[in-house]
């Protein structure tokens, strides 16, 4: 009897627990100027090399009063609405690749037919440079997770970016490649093996952390193997589409859950944004990786980061 009794009592707390929790993710609004600033810089951020979710981690941070409180209060919706604004963000990156990906794919799968092609090589390679961070993102989900409410931390990580972005530049041949590089697949087949695939999935495996842009690590490590920048940003663009695809469809049913049905206008404003900076930023890059480097977003996540370090300490 007393046993049935604790029972009660520990499911009641865990139900209170839990309608508490539900209230107070409830009561936390983010507004449609909120969502839109937000989903601006998720567009801008997400393949420039300075890290979208560093920057997620410190605009609300340098913003202060409500704003503060999505990185820092447990029960703050703000991680659940950056992965609606991620999908936005793997949609818009989808568009702008749509025909190349349809024809990896569709290689993909004719070579598992004994139909061997260039663009059958290029999707297993992209395949087989994504396992690390699969890999990797479950094994310490939890542990990096709790580093998305700590604004220094970011900070620290979006310093280190900017110099391994610096590196990569000094210590790369600068050969910046001709200007049809970005659309051949026969580039690819040509400088990347699977060894030098599995490296840079490893780097971009760093881009778990906040702070570390998944885009600047993955071309830095094809510029240090040897890649041409155009060649090395090429497979960068690439890679970064089933990450963030994967990421996000992985907890987007979150978003359908009663407690943010509040929400679900500034998502949608925000992830309209997001779609649209990230189409613009993709296409811009694109261009200036056929014949400019990466020192300008270095600089940019040098001075970002050292600031945060300061203001944060």
């Amino acid at each position: 009897m007393a046993l049935e009794t604790l029972e009660q009592v520990i499911g009641g707390l865990s139900r209170t627990s839990a309608r508490r929790s539900y209230t107070m993710i409830y009561l936390m609004e983010i507004s449609y100027f909120q969502a839109v600033f937000t989903g601006f810089v998720q567009g801008i951020t997400e393949l420039f090399p300075v890290s979208s979710l560093g920057h997620a981690v410190l605009v609300p941070a340098w913003f202060g009063g409500s704003w503060s409180k999505f990185t820092t209060d447990p029960n703050s919706p703000y991680l659940t609405v950056t992965i609606a604004l991620h999908f936005a963000s793997a949609l818009a990156l989808f568009w702008v690749f749509r025909k190349r990906w349809l024809g990896l794919i569709g290689g993909g799968v004719n070579t598992l037919r004994k139909r061997p092609s260039t663009q059958g090589r290029v999707f297993w390679l992209i395949v087989w440079a994504t396992l690390p961070v699969i890999l990797l993102a479950f094994a310490f989900e939890h542990k990096i997770k709790s580093l998305f409410a700590n604004p220094f931390a970011a900070a620290a990580f979006l310093t280190i970016n900017g110099v391994i972005l610096i590196c990569a530049e000094k210590f790369s041949h600068r050969n910046f490649g001709s200007s049809t590089d970005l659309a051949e697949d026969l580039q690819i087949t040509e400088k990347v093996t699977p060894r030098i695939a599995l490296t840079i999935g490893l780097g971009q495996s760093l881009a778990l952390f906040a702070g570390i842009s998944r885009f600047g690590i993955t071309m830095s490590s094809g510029l240090l193997r040897g890649l041409s920048h155009a060649t090395a940003s090429d497979f960068a663009f690439l890679l970064a589409l089933p990450v963030i695809l994967g990421a996000s469809v992985k907890k987007l049913p979150e978003l359908l859950a009663p407690e943010y049905s509040h929400l679900i206008g500034p998502i949608l404003a925000g992830s309209v944004v997001s779609f649209i900076c990230t189409y613009a930023s993709v296409v811009f890059l694109v261009k200036w990786f056929k014949s400019r480097s990466l020192y300008p977003f270095a600089i940019y996540c040098l001075v970002l980061g050292v600031a945060s370090l300061i203001r944060f300490a």
